[in-house]
Order: structure tokens, then sequence, then C-alpha cells
């Protein structure tokens, strides 16, 4: 089991660049690879929401993920999920084809276990099932997708998880300093890394053990997030200033994300148009952009006080 490539860190949820045509951009995703790797990031979460992994086709995430492999050469490890299917056997083809691309770890996403009426006994029962059928030495983590809807693990099922030694990695949407500390109890001393996915609960719960930093505002300053999980025990009190503003500057992933995220990405010189399938590009209007610059600006002017 490769679990130890699972690092702490910072994950960005990566975005998926198209051409004017609407194809994916594959010299744009690697100007992308690139421009996480350069601001510090500690491995790459490829085919997720993000990623507008519902709206890609099987052979696109298996290529995206494929191609992030090559890009990132070992630099840092590469997870990717990409299983959207509701049925049980489509979702075991979806993720054999993902796990066979040279992914780290393969993330399996909560919802598409179990329907919201459904119980825990059902996904735990499904889950072994499906343990059955995927590579033993591929690690495994979970995904708290918010879409279709959000299905939270309890503590009691990721104790379960951590103790099949098969997982390595959960991407924490639950948005609750008890709910991570229960967690962090059930999972201590194993295998499974926690990762969360909410700024304004970022810095207590580092406190508590979790392991890093997976949510969508490493796309716009991953090297604020990474300088923070790097030093908030050495430089505590810059650690303390910096949370506020990371917490108010994550709420513009509330406006059009993720158009919102490519068009900071197009004045970061990576992206040259802000095309999605999720979302329909032209409802960034004047206002949202405004608010993307000054978001940029404030990165610029932080990154130049705490970087330097």
């Amino acid at each position: 089991m490769r679990s130890h490539s699972i690092r702490s860190g910072v994950w960005p949820t990566m975005l998926t660049p198209y051409t004017a045509e609407g194809a994916v951009d594959y010299d744009a995703l690697g100007r992308l690879i690139e421009w996480y790797l350069d601001r510090g990031v500690d491995g790459l979460f490829a085919v997720c929401q993000s990623s507008e992994m519902f709206y890609l086709s099987l052979e696109e995430r298996v290529k995206v993920a494929e191609y992030t492999v090559r890009r990132a050469a070992g630099r840092v490890p590469v997870i990717a999920s990409g299983h959207i299917a509701g049925g049980f056997e489509e979702q075991v083809e979806e993720l054999n084809a993902m796990g066979a691309t040279g992914i780290d770890a393969l993330v399996l996403i909560t919802n598409r276990l179990a329907g919201p009426e459904e119980s825990d006994e059902t996904l735990k029962s499904r889950l072994a099932q499906l343990l059955e059928r995927l590579p033993k030495e591929l690690p495994l983590g979970f995904y708290e997708c918010p879409y279709p809807y959000k299905r939270l693990v309890t503590p009691e099922l990721l104790r379960w998880c951590a103790e099949t030694g098969r997982f390595a990695f959960l991407k924490d949407t639950c948005c609750d300093l008890e709910m991570l500390r229960s967690r962090m109890e059930a999972v201590r001393d194993s295998g499974l890394k926690i990762y969360n996915a909410n700024t304004t609960t970022l810095l207590e719960s580092l406190k508590l053990g979790i392991s890093g930093y997976s949510g969508v505002m490493a796309n716009f300053h991953p090297e604020l997030y990474a300088w923070l999980v790097r030093h908030w025990q050495d430089r505590p009190e810059e650690a303390e200033r910096l949370m506020p503003i990371l917490t108010a500057a994550s709420w513009v992933e509330k406006q059009l994300y993720p158009i919102n995220a490519k068009y900071y990405l197009m004045l970061e010189g990576v992206l040259h148009n802000c095309i999605g399938r999720s979302k329909d590009a032209s409802e960034l209007n004047a206002t949202f952009r405004l608010e993307v610059e000054q978001v940029r600006e404030l990165s610029l002017r932080l990154a130049r006080q705490i970087l330097d």
C-alpha cells in the first residue's frame, strides 16, 4: 500500500480547463499543474467536483488523471475520484479505469455509495463489496462531495474504514469542529489522514491534528494555505492574523465557482478563458470579476508580506 505517498499539506481540488470549442485543454492543464507546484502544494486532487467530473465522459476523466500523473512526474502524489454513475457495476468499471491511471490513491464519493434515505449499514455493506472489486495495493480515500447531496461519514464508519488498512485520505466537508474532533479520534494512529475543505475551521482543525487543506480556495491562493499549514506552529501570531483574512476571501467561492477561479487564473496568466461546463461563463458579471480582482490583489499583498 502506497499510503506513505499521501503527504500532509495542501491538496488543490483541480480545475479542468477547456478550449474555446469546449474540449479539455491539455496545454492549459499543464500550465495549471505547474502553477500549483510553483506555489508549494503537497499533492494534487484531480477529477473531482471542481474538475466538473459530472460533466466529463469516462474517457475524459481517465485522460485527465493520466495526464496529471505524467505531468506531476513524481514531484507530488496525485489522487483522483471520478466515479459518477448510480449503478454499482458501472461504478466498479469507472473506479477500476481510474485506478489504472497511475494515481497514488483512488477517492470514493460518499454520496455515490448510498442514497440520502439509505442507512450507514447499507453504505458499509456496499463499501465492503466494493473493496473486493478494487486493486488491493491501491490506497483509497473518501470525498464528501456536496453534489448531488452531501453524505457525511460518521466517526464509527470512518473507524471501520481506518481499520481495514485500505484508506489513506478523507476530504472532509463537515465544516464542524466538534465532528472533526470526533473523526480525528476515530482515525488516530491509523494510516487515514483527514484534510479539511473548509477555510473557517482550518486553523483550529490543524490544532486537532488534521493533516491539511483540500478545498476550492487552493485554486485562488494555494501559497497562503501552504504557508499556514507549514507555519501555524512556529509563527502562531501571524497565522492567527492570516486566518480571518483567508475566511473573508473564501466567500468569493460562493459567487460563480469554478468560473470565478478560472478568471483568477486568467489574471495569473495561466488560463486563456474561463469556460466551464457546469456554469455559464457569461454569468461572471462585472461585479463578480471585480471581486475576484480584489481577492487577487489581496493575495499578492499577503504573499509579499508573509512569504518574503
